[in-house]
């Protein structure tokens, strides 16, 4: 049978409300033959009350005594005592000069109790029901109350739950309600079909919705419970996908669930028509607000005629044009985009208008939903306010913010009309989810061996939308710790004020122990929507522990432990550019960084360090699901006063090129026999290039890709002085390449995402650390 919980409330309601006016009817039709027209009656009188006060029920009468009444009156007199929930029946007539209101009152509910449930706890289930200790007793509240706990059960996969109720009466009209419930199995979805697909298959198609088909660990992500709510909201998930894709007459034709009551199994059936692909045709802009120059406007447009159509570029070109019109002084200036469809040569040619639009205010933003998250942190990513000039644009821009947060498992904004035919109410409906994350990672070092971190991160402390996170990690000789803080709106302006607290620990070192720790603060500031700014101030004192100046092997390390350690103060900005699609699995997008560091302040530490990395991601296949990915860095590092200590230059391994160990590449110090340390370099470039695709001949709803990558290094350049070297010497200081080739697999688990690889080094030097092996996992609670 198909899905019918909502038929079901449905039904409930209208039993509920039927009960009610179907008694009070026949009360007001056997008093309506006392009453045929206006009467006065100087006196109440309540009976058949034991425990309600016969003033309340005077109080919830519309008649009074020296006052004119008729039917009408007794008819809502009846309504109001129903509603009170007191009483099972009222009657009322007239007996000469008094009016006469009988009354048989509801028995008052003693306790409510929850028997045999497991899988959702009393303080849950009392929320869903009507039903009160001490409340009135309803026959129609209860059975709505039993239907209510279904749903609820429905909502965590357990569709085939059933409850019955107990009622056991006792002494002084009081009874007390047990809802005795069997759970019931888990209900499943066995399959997600779709049907009238060609240019995509199921498998793309199901990444895309967030409805899943159940498997061997679904009952830890909760991802295959079915929820026509959450049905509802896949088929705009689609929608977006082909209409960002060229498709612009897709639509949904139907998407239900029908139940396999024998296997307690969902299958759900989404039918689609996908239509003819376009591309832009002419686009242009016309204005018909005086001092508004159609051509100023042309530099905004981001859909080009001869691409793929795409309804988010021509949405990112009308928020473009709308920020400029408003910033000229136009705050109601409207932009309506109007598509001319050539179904011949599937071309649509779109033209912005921008008008002069309606002036409207919004009254009011009403904010509902959210159980855990302030209502200041959802109204602050909105750019309009109370009183402000009404503007699409920006609600639009204020959702698409809410959603990336991640905060909210759906982001609903609706409009109403206010109490002036200029004013707008804003609805914001939002639902929590769960924003802690638990993660994991590691690895095996030809130096370190296994290595392990853990860190707890929470992105929505306390429901302020603050970050917080705490981690350790490090393997046989090494040791980390870290705590990070990061506040969003500081001091009330979009501006993300945080601070990192470090240790690192490292006895990896022959002849010394290292320790490193300091504090970082942060400021960070958007310069557009997808463009970010971060200033820094980092302090970071180094020193040196359990030193034997005889078993130090490399002479630039003796030299800076014999100093006792050294303290460096920097100030940092990064630039930050992102346009990825998605943050975990990104197929479209670049994502890159540009950072200059300066140390010196009077600190011991005198140097300008600037590093510089992008990565593109683009879909090779969309039918594939393959995703390209080429991947590019640089660094440098100049000394601004004296020449740099080892430790100061730049070290690039595993993070940068897999197939090496930390610290893998670059000079070396040799000692005229061995090779006894790594001494870091000055200049180093980098690049990837990758593939990925899911895991042929396993189901696509298990999550698992694959990839298979290239990676490219060199570190080179060295400014360690003669004095610290000594009677040693540097190798590997020029020019030189490495490179690697590997493959890898990564699982969308309900842990989070796991990733494992193996890398083989094909070009390397005799002195470089391998590490052919790494894996890596993160996990949300």
């Amino acid at each position: 049978m198909k899905a019918g919980s909502n038929l079901l409330n449905a039904v409930s309601a209208v039993a509920l409300t039927a009960g009610i006016v179907v008694t009070g009817a026949g009360a007001v039709s056997l008093a309506g033959v006392t009453v045929a027209e206006a009467a006065v009656v100087n006196r109440i009188d309540v009976r058949g009350n034991s425990r309600v006060d016969a003033s309340t029920v005077r109080g919830n009468l519309t008649i009074s005594p020296g006052a004119s009444f008729n039917n009408n009156d007794i008819d809502d007199s009846v309504k109001r005592l129903f509603s009170t929930g007191l009483f099972s029946d009222v009657q009322i007539s007239v007996s000469g000069s008094t009016l006469i209101v009988t009354v048989a009152e509801n028995q008052i509910i003693n306790q409510v109790v929850f028997n045999g449930n497991k899988k959702l706890k009393d303080t849950a289930l009392k929320n869903v029901v009507q039903s009160r200790q001490l409340g009135a007793y309803n026959d129609l509240i209860i059975q709505a109350d039993v239907q209510a706990i279904r749903d609820a059960y429905a909502a965590v996969g357990r569709s085939d739950a059933t409850v019955t109720t107990r009622i056991v009466p006792l002494d002084g009209g009081r009874v007390n309600i047990a809802f005795e419930i069997n759970e019931g199995d888990r209900t499943k979805i066995s399959s997600i079909n779709f049907v009238g697909n060609q240019a995509f298959g199921d498998g793309r198609l199901a990444d895309v919705i967030t409805t899943k088909k159940s498997g061997l660990l679904s009952f830890l992500s909760r991802k295959d419970v079915y929820d026509e709510d959450k049905l509802r909201a896949d088929e705009e998930l689609l929608r977006r996908f082909y209409y960002n894709r060229g498709y612009a007459d897709f639509r949904v034709i139907s998407s239900f669930a029908e139940l396999d009551e024998t296997n307690n199994e969902y299958v759900v059936t989404i039918t689609v028509e996908e239509g003819e692909r376009y591309v832009f045709g002419d686009v242009s802009i016309e204005s018909t607000v005086p001092g508004i120059d159609s051509d100023s406007l042309k530099g905004l447009i981001q859909t080009r005629s001869g691409s793929v159509y795409s309804a988010k570029d021509v949405e990112d070109t009308i928020m473009a044009i709308s920020d400029r019109v408003a910033t000229q002084g136009y705050p109601f200036a409207q932009i309506t985009p109007r598509g001319d469809r050539d179904y011949n040569n599937r071309t649509i040619s779109v033209v912005y208008l921008v008008d002069e639009g309606t002036r409207a205010y919004v009254e009011r933003i009403e904010i509902r939903g959210n159980t855990r998250t302030r209502d200041y942190v959802i109204r602050r990513e909105f750019d309009l306010s109370e009183g402000d000039a009404f503007n699409q644009v920006l609600v639009r821009r204020a959702k698409k913010r809410l959603e990336d947060l991640k905060f909210f498992s759906s982001v609903d904004i609706s409009t109403q009309p206010g109490s002036q035919p200029d004013r707008v109410v804003l609805i914001v409906d939002v639902k929590d989810q769960s924003t802690g994350e638990f993660g994991i990672g590691g690895g095996y070092s030809n130096t370190d061996g296994f290595t392990a971190t853990i860190d707890i991160t929470e992105r929505n402390f306390l429901g302020r939308g603050q970050f917080i996170r705490a981690s350790v990690g490090g393997g046989a000789d090494t040791r980390e710790y870290t705590l990070s803080f990061t506040e969003p709106y500081f001091l009330g302006y979009r501006l993300a004020a945080g601070f990192d607290v470090f240790k690192k620990s490292d006895t990896s070192y022959t002849g010394f122990d290292e320790t490193v720790q300091g504090v970082n603060l942060r400021l960070g500031a958007p310069i557009t929507e997808n463009l970010y700014l971060t200033t820094a101030f980092k302090f970071t004192q180094t020193k040196f522990t359990d030193v034997s100046t005889t078993s130090i092997t490399s002479n630039p390390e003796q030299a800076v432990v014999n100093a006792g350690g050294y303290d460096t103060g920097a100030l940092s900005y990064t630039l930050s550019y992102n346009t990825l699609d998605d943050a975990i699995l990104p197929r479209e997008g670049i994502s890159a960084k540009f950072t200059q560091e300066y140390a010196g302040l009077g600190f011991d530490s005198e140097y300008l360090k600037t590093t510089a990395k992008a990565s593109y991601f683009h879909m090779l296949s969309e039918s594939a699901d393959m995703i390209g990915q080429v991947s590019v860095g640089a660094g440098n590092v100049v000394a601004t006063g004296s020449n740099l200590r080892v430790f100061e230059h730049l070290f690039v391994g595993e993070e940068t090129i897999r197939g090496f160990d930390t610290r893998g590449i670059g000079p070396r110090v040799f000692n005229g026999t061995d090779y006894v340390g790594a001494a870091g370099g000055t200049t180093y470039f980098n690049g990837t290039v990758e593939v990925s695709a899911p895991m042929p001949l396993v189901s696509r709803d298990f999550g698992l890709r694959f990839n298979v990558f290239a990676d490219a290094a060199t570190l080179y350049g060295n400014k360690i002085s003669s004095t610290d070297l000594g009677t040693q010497s540097l190798v590997g200081t020029g020019m030189e390449w490495r490179a690697s080739v590997g493959a890898g697999i990564m699982w969308a688990s309900p842990f989070g995402p796991l990733r494992v690889y193996y890398a083989e080094p094909v070009v390397k030097k005799s002195y470089d650390d391998v590490k052919k092996f790494g894996f890596g996992a993160s996990t949300r609670f």
